[in-house]
């Protein structure tokens, strides 16, 4: 438990004209982490200290609230799990700090549900897929935003889910969480410039079919043209088209660590082009987390 004590005293001593106090001031502040926060933002609307202490306030809850993000971040990267919706939700904490979680596994549960009464074990792989793509796309209306690609609000999970648009990536995580819940084995496959999902033989199917299968898949779904399913050959038109070798790893599936790095890509990407560089130098920080 924090000293509420201090924390009022520190608070206090904000404005000071002093730099060298002011830095003491916010070096001590930033040790007590969240716990600080609700001083602060009481702080900054109960007390009239003039700009430069309201500025002062803003900045401080920015950096712990991003080094708090940072450090859940960390802690993700080096779990055993790497639960998925869990790192796109740290994620979106960057943009939206207070974020009600709970909002985002309760949505993903209803959609989840709409799913599986749908489904049952006596359907084809396609069959599953062709359900989903039912409740995602035409019960939920998901949809790729083609209008404003670049968007960062379609990159957080949250925003996605309530507006429901989003990029290939986030699509990609939303379809491939409640596949995976369901015990329905669909992969992110990271390509350049895009995001689909693979559908992995898990029966050793296409074996029987095609006398082998390189890639451990049945097939692939592209989410952001509303859950379109072909084979590999499309994705070696695609790599050929863009000037790209047919890597291994554009067949298969990635791990959630890649995924959740590449969603911090897709934001700095997002930033650029508005130039907000502020918000570029923090993703990159926060991408440099999963730096080999």
């Amino acid at each position: 438990m924090a000293d509420i004590q201090s924390i009022i005293a520190l608070i206090s001593l904000i404005d000071d004209p002093d730099e060298n106090v002011f830095l003491h001031v916010r070096d001590r502040l930033l040790s007590y982490g969240p716990e600080a926060i609700p001083f602060l933002e009481n702080s900054w609307e109960e007390k009239d200290y003039g700009l430069l202490f309201q500025n002062r306030i803003e900045n401080l809850i920015h950096e712990i609230q991003f080094e708090n993000t940072k450090n859940e971040l960390q802690n993700w990267k080096d779990s055993a799990e790497k639960d998925l919706l869990k790192g796109a939700v740290l994620v979106a904490k960057y943009q939206y700090p207070g974020l009600h979680e709970n909002q985002i596994y309760t949505e993903i549960q209803r959609i989840q549900k709409d799913i599986w009464l749908e489904i049952n074990e006596r359907q084809t792989a396609l069959e599953k897929v062709y359900i989903i793509n039912k409740v995602l796309f035409e019960l939920h209306h998901f949809h790729g935003d083609s209008k404003h690609f670049h968007s960062p609000l379609n990159s957080y999970i949250n925003t996605v889910l309530e507006t429901k648009k989003g990029n290939p990536l986030s699509l990609s995580i939303i379809y491939s969480i409640v596949a995976q819940n369901l015990n329905i084995p669909i992969y992110g496959v990271n390509l350049p410039n895009h995001f689909v999902l693979a559908y992995l033989d898990e029966f050793g199917v296409k074996k029987f079919i095609a006398n082998e299968n390189k890639h451990g898949v049945l097939f692939y779904i592209n989410p952001f043209s509303k859950g379109t399913i072909f084979d590999e050959n499309e994705i070696k038109s695609f790599l050929s088209g863009i000037n790209q070798p047919h890597l291994k790893e554009y067949f298969e599936p990635c791990s959630n660590t890649s995924i959740i790095k590449r969603m911090l890509t897709n934001l700095i990407s997002s930033f650029q082009e508005v130039g907000n560089s502020e918000k570029v130098n923090e993703l990159v920080e926060l991408r440099n987390l999963f730096e080999d």
